[in-house]
Formats: structure tokens, C-alpha cells, sequence
């Protein structure tokens, strides 16, 4: 995911913050996805976890690259299989305070036509949700901890991180309710899934 500011809705007022993360957000407002119509269309990601609004910029072309690489082969293996879809950028409603956009999702025909809603946005967890790093702690810890908790309590069944400085993906599984951390793949090594039939990818493929 790309680089991302905090800010609480008394701070903002509706206009872009500077850097840095505002109060705790028990003390004040807690965003909601209808604040989210308010937000201007400038280019800017703007996503609510638990409460919080997140802003983010344009990323490295890089990470673009990823996704992109990422995208291509689900979309072209969801085309040979019809098992499901591929999304870049899919809008992921969970409730008023976590309406979040993952970098590429994977999802199954049947969740698809349940979750999908009019605007396009899916309410609900795909089967496979995937993003990829931007430098930064902050950056990092939003994918590795906040963003992985949020995935493991709304039921997706897997989690894929992507280092593309590093050439590494780290695979979270669903096991026993929670995603747990199953392998960390390198440039080497290939990519496949239970989730995912007869997929199977180079890592080395990923981060052309």
C-alpha cells in the first residue's frame, strides 16, 4: 500500500492533512464510509480503518508494477479456470468504520454476485486480498498488523504481502479462524495456492 497520513474528521474538514497521525481517535469523531463522498477527487486513496482516515499518495512506480504483474496473472488464470475474478484497486466495505482499498483481490464467482453492491464496491471479504509494501514503519505496520488484523476478523481466507524492494511475499492462511503467517516465498520460488487451482507463478514473474 502506498504512502498514508491519519487524521480524525474534526482535523480535516473535509480538506488534505499534513503528515503525521492526529489524536487517538476514541477521543474524537470516528470517520464512516458516507464521509468518504465528501472527499475531493484529486488522486489521492482515502480509506477508514477502525475509525480512522487514511490518505494516500501516488505510490512508486514500482509497487504499480507489482500490482499490475499481480493482477495479470490472477485475471489471466481466472480466465482459463472461470472460477472467479480478479480486482486491482476493489473498494472493500466492511462497515461504516472500515471501507479500505487493497492493491488486488482475488474473488470467487459466488462472493462476487453476493457482495458486489451498485457503486461497484464489494461488502465483504474477497477469498484473497493482497498489498504491497511502500516504504515507511508507518506503511509497514498499517499492511503487516492493522490491515492483517482487519482482514483476519472479517473472514479472508488468505493474505498475501508483497516486498518488491526485497522480492518477497509473505503468505497468511486461514487456520483455526485467524490468518497465520504459512511461508514467506523468494525470488526463486513459486507461487500457488489451495485457494487457487493449478495456479501457479514464479516469484521472479511478480516482480519483473
Amino acid at each position: 500500500m502506498t504512502q498514508a497520513i491519519v487524521a480524525t474528521p474534526e482535523t480535516t474538514n473535509n480538506s488534505i492533512v499534513t503528515e503525521g497521525v492526529i489524536s487517538n481517535p476514541e477521543e474524537q469523531l470516528l470517520w464512516t464510509s458516507a464521509d468518504l463522498e465528501l472527499m475531493p477527487d484529486n488522486g489521492n486513496r482515502y480509506e477508514i480503518i477502525n475509525g480512522e482516515l487514511y490518505v494516500t499518495r501516488a505510490p512508486h512506480n514500482k509497487h504499480q508494477d507489482t500490482c499490475g504483474n499481480f493482477y495479470y496473472e490472477l485475471k489471466t488464470w481466472s480466465k482459463i479456470s472461470g472460477l472467479g475474478y480478479a480486482v486491482i484497486g476493489a473498494g472493500l466495505i466492511f462497515g461504516d468504520n472500515d471501507d479500505v482499498i487493497p492493491d488486488v483481490i482475488w474473488i470467487s464467482k459466488e462472493k462476487y454476485a453476493a457482495l458486489i453492491d451498485d457503486a461497484g464496491h464489494f461488502r465483504g471479504a474477497p477469498d484473497l486480498v493482497i498489498e504491497v509494501l511502500s516504504t515507511g514503519t508507518d506503511n509497514e505496520k498499517r499492511d503487516r498488523e492493522v490491515k492483517l488484523k482487519l482482514y483476519s476478523s472479517h473472514g479472508v481466507l488468505e493474505y498475501w504481502i508483497a516486498d518488491w524492494r526485497t522480492k518477497q511475499i509473505q503468505v497468511y492462511r486461514r487456520e483455526n479462524g485467524v490468518l497465520k503467517l504459512t511461508m514467506t516465498l523468494f525470488a526463486t520460488d513459486t507461487l500457488t495456492s489451495p485457494l487457487l487451482p493449478e495456479f501457479s507463478c514464479l516469484i521472479s514473474q511478480i516482480f519483473e
